[in-house]
């Protein structure tokens, strides 16, 4: 009998075996799960490609994975993991000398960690299989082989992100205007302008060179060229992590054509350009963080803005599923660490109907809101981010006159004229020069002639009769007139 039982256990631990053999083939190893995770992660950690942990695993969509589950790594990557993350109050064991670790910190550039391990971006690169130096992400566990050590924080304590390897892009004050035909730049150069702003919609697979035409037509008339590039909802809503690099991939291409600043994205407290249900501060900065490592790994020349809110009260001060009021935006920003990852602050104004100097009077309701004055919005987005300069992407004054009664939801413009329009902008000017606090004041805009259910041509600062009001005071104010 006891000689029964030794064999059946002997037959047991061989099924076991064998059934283990099946499952996980000489060379591979697992994985389990981790919240936070996804398959684009986890195959960056393991130098193995997305479809091939997915085919090992039988996994029909790459989206889908859980905590918890154990994945098996095929053969071909790294087949010694990086450490799992110490639980709170346990002193992670060091590294063996010959190789050591680094966790990537908000701010970090490849370029960074290599100067603090005593070694070179390509040797980073190539130990780790990054294919793109510009795309490293806080979180990611790197492998460094270099003479210096990595700090290790004190127990409870935050680690301090490194400044990144591209100082913010310096410079004074200096005005410009989005145009939609170019065809003014003679009245621009009047008006004291010297940067041109257009809009790019990234369809998701269009190559970088579809931009090479605003930047070739703004140096072909003397302006530098900001481009407020936006990507797609619906694609950005499918897989944003995988989205994030995607756009940055494009933004990283768009640079090396040399414009001389990049907006990133745009408006995207609102529903109208980010998913419903996702739309938070902290989540733009995602997308920011990896498109200022791209965009200044392949330019560190090109000003880097972050993309401006809609300015609104809308949501009461809070957050919803189709948006959030800016204030509340920018300041999930902030506590993102979005300061990191932007040369300037992008800031809109779009609705005001009194004076910049301003800061009440507003006759229409909740006239005690920020965003129905110009000073209350520079002093909310400074608050917010003091060791930033704003870059206003978009300031104008609606207007009707010349052009028919306002479409309802603009009503409130109705009794601003194309004289308030010319000298509110040059006080507002005035005012942003003097305040040592914006870089950039981008005038929406110079030429528009839609006067829809968006009625961009009352903002325009050519007016229906080709006049330009507007151009002779702002040159006052900036000194060219």
């Amino acid at each position: 009998m006891r000689r029964l039982i030794v064999l059946l256990s002997l037959l047991a631990l061989l099924f076991a075996l064998a059934s283990t053999t099946l499952a996980q083939n000489p060379g591979e190893t697992t994985h389990v799960v981790q919240p936070g995770e996804n398959l684009f992660r986890i195959s960056l950690r393991y130098n193995v490609s997305m479809a091939s942990i997915a085919s090992r695993n039988n996994i029909a969509n790459l989206n889908l994975i859980y905590v918890g589950q154990t994945l098996i790594i095929p053969a071909g990557g790294t087949t010694n993991p990086p450490p799992a993350t110490a639980a709170p109050g346990v002193t992670p064991t060091p590294p063996p000398p010959s190789t050591s670790t680094y966790t990537v910190q908000r701010g970090d550039t490849l370029g960074s960690i290599a100067r603090r391990f005593n070694t070179t971006i390509q040797s980073l690169a190539s130990l780790n299989n990054i294919a793109n130096p510009n795309l490293i992400y806080a979180g990611q566990v790197l492998r460094v082989d270099g003479s210096a050590p990595a700090p290790t924080p004190a127990p409870g304590s935050t680690a301090v992100p490194v400044p990144t390897s591209s100082a913010p892009v310096a410079g004074g004050f200096e005005l410009g205007g989005h145009v939609f035909s170019f065809s003014y730049p003679a009245q621009m150069r009047g008006a004291g302008m010297t940067w041109a702003k257009t809009q790019i919609r990234w369809d998701g697979s269009a190559p970088p060179s579809v931009v090479q035409g605003a930047i070739d037509a703004a140096r072909s008339k003397g302006f530098k060229i900001l481009l407020g590039i936006v990507g797609s909802t619906q694609q950005l809503a499918a897989n944003p992590t995988q989205y994030y690099q995607n756009f940055a991939n494009f933004l990283a291409g768009v640079a090396r054509l040399n414009p001389d600043g990049i907006e990133v994205w745009n408006e995207p407290n609102i529903n109208r350009e980010w998913p419903a249900g996702r739309i938070n501060g902290a989540n733009y900065t995602q997308m920011l963080s990896a498109a200022y490592s791209a965009i200044k790994g392949a330019n560190s020349n090109v000003l880097v803005i972050s993309g401006a809110p809609a300015p609104t009260g809308f949501f009461g001060g809070r957050c919803a599923n189709d948006g959030c009021d800016d204030d509340i935006f920018i300041r999930q920003m902030a506590q993102a660490g979005a300061a990191n990852y932007m040369d300037c602050v992008g800031i809109h104004y779009n609705e005001g109907i009194v004076a910049p100097n301003q800061t009440s009077g507003d006759p229409r309701g909740n006239s005690g809101h920020y965003s129905r004055y110009y000073q209350s919005m520079v002093n909310l987005y400074s608050s917010v981010f003091p060791s930033r300069p704003l870059c206003f992407t978009e300031i104008g004054y609606l207007t009707p006159e010349g052009l028919g009664p306002l479409p309802a939801g603009f009503a409130w413009a109705a009794n601003v004229t194309a004289q308030n329009q010319a000298v509110w902008l040059a006080q507002a000017v005035t005012l942003a020069r003097n305040s040592r606090r914006v870089r950039l004041f981008i005038i929406w805009n110079v030429d528009s002639t839609n006067y829809g259910d968006d009625p961009q041509a009352g903002f325009a600062i050519i007016r229906p009769n080709n006049t330009c009001s507007s151009c002779v005071t702002l040159g006052a104010a900036m000194g060219v007139q």
